[in-house]
């Protein structure tokens, strides 16, 4: 048997990208408690998800977002990383209130949010070490929230990967808003 390297990219970054969510889920999380949730998108969902990128760029007239939605079907998938929202009760002040008690229900927890980028870096140093492209993008993550695709989840970042023989998310142009 011949495996091409072209004919099981794919298939290995798939494998990559779940090995990143398995580093998002053992990364160390606040008090120890676990409120992150994980997944993969990729073929018509991850369409799905350009699409609406697309229609955020347009009607807020961000190039960016423009540019992520195309940037994101350059790669295979988007690894999807997010928070369950609760307050850890530690009264420490970094939401912009002195007492938890005080924070308002649609303050997130800065802890939930930390917990979150200690997740992306874990996912990340994963794929840097299975040697994959990877690119963090807010936008694509703020798509998929607002798509329901990680239900009960807020801050989704979406980290999107590719397997090339250059990265699609190093040289990005971002077009202009029509």
């Amino acid at each position: 048997m011949i495996y091409e390297e072209r004919t099981t990219r794919h298939e290995r970054v798939i494998d990559a990208a779940h090995q990143m969510m398995n580093a998002a889920r053992t990364a160390p999380k606040a008090k120890g408690v676990d409120l992150i949730e994980c997944a993969v998108v990729d073929g018509d969902e991850l369409k799905a998800v350009s699409a609406h990128l697309q229609q955020m760029g347009e009607s807020l007239g961000r190039g960016g977002l423009l540019r992520d939605a195309a940037n994101i079907l350059m790669g295979e998938c988007i690894v999807l990383i997010g928070t369950r929202t609760e307050t850890m009760g530690l009264n420490c002040g970094h939401c912009g209130y002195p007492l938890c008690s005080e924070k308002p229900d649609n303050v997130p927890c800065a802890f939930n949010m930390i917990d979150v980028g200690i997740a992306i870096g874990s996912a990340c140093a994963t794929s840097a070490d299975l040697r994959m492209d990877t690119r963090v993008m807010y936008s694509a993550g703020l798509a998929a929230q607002q798509m329901g695709l990680l239900p009960g989840c807020t801050g989704v970042q979406a980290i999107a990967v590719s397997c090339a023989s250059k990265s699609p998310y190093f040289d990005r142009v971002r077009p202009k808003p029509q």
